[in-house]
């Protein structure tokens, strides 16, 4: 089968010839330039033959690309330290203006998702990168958008709403670029950051004009779902064929998760655990595990989220030789 068919095949829980599999990264110190981003992201396609490509840009770019300042940092995730954000009182919600979709950084990771397009074979799925938002919001302020929410909510959902529109608008644009789906990366769902009901009005809502722009474009999303406590059983509910999350961390269980959502789930391994930590037999055990309790079925094999960037290539060579 080819990856695209294999991809689908989860979706549909039809049998494929092996279970599909899936891990993203950053990179660094090169994710901040098109060409060395697009050059990394074909390079570790190359080596491991993933079955389908998450463009994953520098992180913070969502930010960036509205006016915050970030820095390289060194941590084990390859994201970067803010040194500046771009909302501090309720009335900078409605100032927000849309970055220009073909220039700056929005630019930028079109340039690169162009280029990683030309360079990949054409059945393997490309997703780019796509932030909620609300998460969006939460990288514009800090903190200071859980007080707004409280205290001045209309300030903050003129704001979540130009954030939508843009958010929209950059995902309709990556796929005329050649993307082929979208990685909607969701990371304010859970019960640490905001009500479940709360996240209903500032959240979903909000969510759900960027899904709805592009449902006719692509039936390929893939929801990541990050952080603990999250609001699991709202977000299983969304238009969205792919859902990924902490299941090693967080849960809830990759088989539970199967249980209370449609499609394909992806996960099964702890990126920092055995994946980064462990021996090539230990992952090999771990992947064997999940198959098993799982029965490869409207499975993806990956991790819960970024991968570290010191991850041993053996105990991926490891995943994969596991998958058969």
């Amino acid at each position: 089968m080819r990856a695209m068919e294999r991809i689908e095949a989860a979706i549909a829980g039809r049998r494929t010839d092996r279970v599909p599999w899936a891990f993203w990264r950053h990179v660094p110190g090169r994710d901040t330039d098109p060409r060395r981003l697009a050059a990394a992201t074909l390079a570790f396609q190359r080596r491991f033959g993933f079955d389908l490509v998450k463009l994953t840009p520098a992180g913070g770019y969502a930010a960036e690309a509205w006016g915050a300042r970030l820095v390289p940092r060194r941590n084990p995730e390859g994201t970067r330290e803010y040194l500046s954000r771009v909302v501090a009182r309720p009335e900078d919600w409605r100032r927000l203006k849309a970055p220009p979709l073909d220039t700056g950084v929005f630019g930028r990771e079109l340039r690169a998702l162009r280029l990683v397009r030309r360079g990949l074979a054409r059945d393997v799925p490309l997703l780019q990168t796509v932030f909620s938002p609300l998460s969006v919001a939460r990288s514009l302020s800090a903190d200071l958008w859980r007080a707004h929410l409280v205290h001045c909510p209309a300030d903050l959902e003129a704001g979540l709403a130009t954030l939508a529109r843009a958010s929209a608008a950059f995902a309709r644009r990556c796929l005329d670029a050649g993307a082929d789906g979208i990685f909607f990366a969701v990371q304010t769902a859970t019960a640490d950051l905001v009500p479940d009901a709360a996240y209903r009005r500032f959240g979903e809502r909000y969510d759900r004009i960027v899904l709805d722009a592009i449902r006719e474009r692509t039936p390929l999303v893939l929801l990541h779902l990050h952080g603990f406590r999250t609001h699991f059983d709202r977000i299983r509910r969304y238009p969205v064929p792919i859902l990924n999350w902490h299941d090693r961390r967080a849960g809830p269980s990759l088989v539970a998760g199967l249980r209370r959502f449609r499609g394909a789930c992806c996960g099964g391994l702890d990126a920092w655990g055995v994946l980064r930590s462990g021996t090539p037999s230990e992952v090999r055990r771990d992947v064997g595990g999940v198959l098993q309790a799982t029965n490869g079925r409207r499975i993806i094999l990956g991790a819960g989220c970024v991968i570290p960037v010191d991850t041993p290539e053996a105990n991926l060579d490891a995943v994969r030789g596991a998958l058969g």
